[in-house]
């Protein structure tokens, strides 16, 4: 009985040990999100309000009215953060982690400057709106999934196709623009990012406990980082797509 009692109370102190470890490690991740977040928002704040605008924008005359258009260096700004998530995501296994964390820092700086034509198109209070609003519906599914007894899993390969059928509809969209395809892929866009938020919260959970106690350190920290851009491009395209609804145009009465 004795040997029985002593097996039960070092299982519940590894149990206890792997849940601590477990909040760690997802603490680690969203404050990585957090950061991210905090320099896109800040980054893309400096570009619109500081002389760094005419480096991205110019003023080009349509007609009788003015406009603000990207210059080749805005051009440039708009793919930067598609080339820092390739070099991320095919770098896994060369990289240091050192090296991952200063990418991902520098990737959240190219999204603020790709992110700054938002603040011009929008008004500031709308934004500001939208992201809290964001903000709200993102938490409430990532604490679903995490907490969740059901699994998520089962939903991968329909949410992967829903992300490239969401692609390809919106690159249809940007050759031949059509406003009932934009709302339809803005309200897609909005259902597929909030199921990606609470089965990527779920799936993270799932790698910690699969991984977490055989990757040494090193990698256990490259993979926090990596958990935290999946999540970091959940909450910035719900964001986005979300503008789309709630965003009041600049120009416009707020």
């Amino acid at each position: 009985m004795a040997f029985h009692s002593d097996y039960e109370t070092t299982r519940g102190q590894a149990a206890a040990a792997f849940d601590a470890g477990l909040r760690a490690y997802m603490l680690r991740v969203y404050n990585w999100m957090a950061l991210a977040l905090g320099i896109t928002g800040v980054t893309a704040y400096a570009v619109v309000h500081t002389s760094l605008r005419a480096l991205f924008f110019h003023v080009v005359q349509r007609g009788d009215a003015f406009a603000l258009a990207p210059t080749g260096l805005g051009m440039v700004s708009v793919f930067a953060p598609l080339a820092f998530v390739m070099v991320l995501s095919f770098g896994v296994n060369r990289l240091s982690r050192s090296t991952v964390q200063l990418l991902f820092v520098l990737f959240s700086v190219a999204m603020g400057v790709s992110m700054a034509s938002l603040l011009l198109a929008y008004t500031g209070s709308s934004v500001v709106r939208t992201f809290f609003i964001a903000a709200s519906l993102y938490g409430v599914m990532s604490l679903w999934g995490y907490v969740t007894n059901r699994s998520l899993m089962g939903m991968g390969s329909f949410l992967t196709m829903g992300l490239i059928g969401l692609v390809i509809a919106s690159l249809v969209n940007m050759f031949i623009p059509a406003h009932g395809l934009t709302v339809a892929i803005s309200f897609i866009g909005v259902l597929l990012f909030t199921g990606l938020t609470a089965y990527d919260t779920q799936r993270i959970k799932l790698s910690y406990q699969q991984y977490a106690s055989v990757l040494p350190a090193e990698e256990t920290g490259k993979m926090g980082i990596y958990d935290a851009l999946t999540m970091y491009l959940n909450f910035v395209n719900l964001f986005q797509f979300l503008l789309q609804f709630t965003g009041t145009r600049s120009g416009g009465r707020d």
